[in-house]
């Protein structure tokens, strides 16, 4: 008898993780799959751009070298520092002569970047490729220019080598090529979570009250903005419903038509503080806002409770990282 009690409980178990597991999925969210090979397909989605071992090692070196920024101080890790959730942890971007980023706009994480529909708060950017070269010459970050990032590259015989091998002997030392290189090291920048396994038919790599926020983020309505495999990166009106209560803070009110960049949710817990203009510290008054703001609905503080513990399911597993070791001038 205990046996068959037992049996009949684990498959009610079973029935409501699938039940979830199949709500989840219909409502748009799309697992990064496990197999290595399936992930390549995945992110080496430009034509333009095909991924190659030696063009993501040129992107990395790249990506962590200073002297592409004019004060020979400021590299893309930086603002978007790879180890930690690919951002900065501050409020508002820090860039050249300790500039703060005129509109209080908080650094976006550079993880799981390749899954978003546009770059930038404003969306202006629309790939990788794109984004890769506007921090470089934008007077409050890096504040370069494109012959001072040329003629840097060029004296450099290790860079000479690399570009050399990867973009064939004809106009090898390109701003495009530089923003290619970086582009491929970041379409890499993946982070496969629990709530992937669990998409993909783990039903235990998620605790139930982490079910239970998953369910109430699909039954409340967050799905409408948060899907897909980067669970964000689309535009959106932003606020929807109400006012956004820390919106004079800079003052970004989003590209001509009102849209702002959804962020991605993936290691959420990771990239404090919160929204446009970091103005938000904690994850339980950032969920609050956006149901309020988007939805137009008050959570009671054990649904919040439920989505906030859910989010912590999206905490990936972030690639193994080496920093590079730099070609000297010569």
């Amino acid at each position: 008898m205990r046996r068959i009690v037992a049996f009949l409980i684990l498959a009610a178990v079973t029935f409501a993780a699938e039940e979830i597991r199949n709500s989840a999925l219909a409502a748009g969210l799309k697992p990064i799959p496990s197999n290595q090979f399936e992930i390549d397909k995945l992110v080496d989605t430009d034509p333009e751009n095909k991924l190659s071992r030696q063009k993501i090692e040129l992107g990395k070196m790249l990506y962590f070298d200073p002297r592409l920024s004019s004060s020979n101080l400021i590299s893309c890790n930086t603002c978007h520092n790879l180890g930690l959730g690919g951002d900065d942890n501050v409020p508002a971007a820090i860039g050249h002569l300790w500039t703060q980023n005129p509109k209080h706009l908080n650094s976006p994480t550079v993880y799981n970047a390749v899954f978003n529909e546009k770059q930038m708060w404003d969306g202006r950017f629309a790939s990788l490729e794109e984004q890769a070269g506007g921090p470089m010459v934008n007077d409050a970050e890096m504040a370069s220019s494109h012959e001072l990032i040329l003629e840097r590259i060029e004296k450099i015989p290790g860079y000479q080598r690399l570009f050399k091998k990867v973009f064939g002997r004809i106009n090898y030392i390109s701003m495009p090529n530089v923003q290619k290189a970086i582009a491929a090291f970041e379409r890499k920048l993946i982070t496969p979570s629990p709530l992937d396994a669990y998409l993909l038919g783990e039903d235990d790599a998620i605790t139930n009250q982490e079910k239970r926020g998953l369910t109430l983020f699909i039954q409340k309505g967050c799905t409408a903005c948060h899907s897909g495999y980067g669970l964000g990166g689309g535009m959106q009106p932003f606020p929807l419903n109400g006012t956004y209560k820390y919106a004079d803070i800079g003052g970004f009110t989003g590209n001509e038509q009102n849209l702002t960049r959804v962020p991605t949710l993936r290691n959420i817990t990771q990239t404090e503080p919160y929204f446009h203009n970091g103005a938000v510290t904690t994850l339980k008054e950032a969920v609050t806002i956006m149901a309020q703001t988007q939805l137009g609905i008050e959570l009671s503080p054990n649904e919040t409770d439920d989505i906030v513990t859910f989010l912590e399911t999206l905490k990936g597993k972030k690639p193994k990282i080496i920093y590079p070791d730099l070609p000297d001038y010569e």
